[in-house]
């Protein structure tokens, strides 16, 4: 027996597809309610297969026991499937040399089968032989079987299936029973389907453009065809990135414009700004002046910036203004010497007047001129107080020639006390001379 199902099996896998469409099961799932009958079994050994078809007991459920199974089925191809089942059911399960037990348990059984069908899933209706191996748990007995038999697949719809199967499972170890296994089931497949894989249309071999220097532009739109160089300048260098092509840039190592032809904007005077911001593009000039050189209004030669008088020719030495006539300056230096006050005080005498009334004159008749008045002491007395006294003094004079027109913008006034001796305090001549007021006149 065991060797016709062995040959059985082999025949099976050498089936060819006979040439059809690859109709091969994918893998699938199913549900299966069945009968096992062992009493048939049993009359089969016993009896004959004539006596058990005589007394028609073969067909009577109420010899059998119910149970459940579920299963994986997968096709090999298109006429061979594979099948792996596990069922339950509670029953007296008659183990060979074992009494019978009054209360049923759980039957277990696993087994893997082939399935040799007629026709492929292409069909509606089509009949099968099985076979395979298969284990059983009945308790604490474990037991070995070989299933053999027939059934029928019906495809309800695309990929669902109605599964009818009848097999005579056939132990092989001692704890295991003859039996039939009668189900009905249904199968299907909860797996989409893989789009079919898109028709491959050979593509004809066309030689490719060619490209000799590699630069991504085509030799026929390249116009330097053997220089790598830009798609936006057909294919042409630009080692400065100024969007110029070397070959039309006349400054090709330095980015400039294409007004310039590729070269910066100039700088003629080289003074650092371009001739377009240059008010002034051949004389050196600063960036205050827009490119121009600082101006010099009066034409002395001491620019305005530094020229104290820019309205008046006048030395460098002197910032830019006229030099005093020096008869003026002795004028004012004469009537400095001839300010008096009164002992300890700034009030001014009259007789410093009409010398006071010449510096005023100057004052007037050179408006540009200006005075700075300066007042000192000798060392007799506290320096604080000399300090103080010395800048009423030199205030007292401000004081008179603004009282005379003088406006005060034009002088300043400052007290230096006895630190500024110009003679030896230590005679009465020397302090004579360390008591006095200055005026020194300037133009700016």
């Amino acid at each position: 027996m065991k060797k016709i199902l062995f040959l059985f099996f082999i025949i099976g896998l050498a089936i060819p597809s006979f040439g059809q469409k690859d109709y091969k099961k994918r893998s699938s799932f199913g549900i299966h309610f069945f009968m096992n009958d062992f009493r048939t079994a049993a009359n089969l050994r016993t009896a004959g297969l004539a006596s058990v078809l005589k007394s028609k007991e073969w067909h009577k459920t109420k010899y059998m026991t119910a149970g459940a199974a579920i299963s994986y089925i997968k096709g090999l191809n298109n006429n061979l499937d594979f099948a792996g089942t596990l069922s339950g059911s509670f029953v007296d399960y008659p183990v060979p040399g074992k009494p019978s037990r009054i209360n049923p348990s759980l039957l277990l059984e696993g087994a893997a089968t082939v399935n040799l069908k007629l026709f492929s899933d292409k069909y509606f209706f089509s009949p099968f032989l099985t076979a395979g191996v298969g284990a059983s748990k009945y308790r604490g007995y474990y037991g070995a079987f070989i299933p053999v038999g027939v059934g029928a697949q019906v495809r309800l719809i695309d990929e669902v299936y109605l599964m009818l199967n009848s097999q005579y499972r056939v132990p092989v170890s001692e704890n295991a029973a003859y039996h039939f296994y009668h189900s009905v089931g249904v199968a299907a497949n909860l797996f989409p389907k893989k789009a079919p894989e898109p028709e491959v249309i050979p593509v004809p071999v066309v030689e490719p453009p060619k490209d000799r220097d590699g630069d991504g532009v085509l030799d026929s739109l390249d116009k330097c065809p053997d220089v790598k160089g830009l798609a936006g300048l057909q294919g042409c260098p630009d080692r400065d990135g100024d969007g110029i092509a070397d070959a039309e840039d006349k400054c090709p190592d330095v980015k400039g414009l294409a007004r310039y032809q590729g070269c910066p904007i100039p700088d003629t005077d080289k003074d650092g700004i371009n001739d377009e911001e240059d008010k002034c593009p051949t004389v050196f000039g600063v960036a205050r002046y827009q490119g121009c050189p600082v101006p010099d209004t009066d034409g002395d030669g001491v620019n305005d910036e530094e020229d104290k008088c820019k309205t008046e020719k006048g030395p460098a030495d002197n910032y830019g203004c006229p030099v005093i006539d020096t008869k003026i300056i002795e004028r004012v230096n004469k009537a400095a010497q001839n300010v008096f006050f009164s002992t300890g005080s700034s009030k001014l005498l009259a007789k410093s007047f009409p010398k006071l009334n010449d510096v005023v004159t100057i004052l007037k008749e050179n408006p540009t001129y200006k005075v700075s008045i300066s007042g000192h002491t000798d060392n007799t007395g506290k320096a604080d107080k000399n300090q103080t006294l010395s800048e009423a003094r030199a205030a007292s004079v401000k004081a008179y020639l603004a009282s005379k027109g003088i406006d005060e913008s034009r002088l300043s006034s400052a007290g230096y006390g006895q630190d500024k001796p110009v003679a030896d305090n230590k005679t009465a001549a020397g302090r004579a001379k360390n008591r006095r007021v200055e005026m020194t006149l300037s133009n700016y």
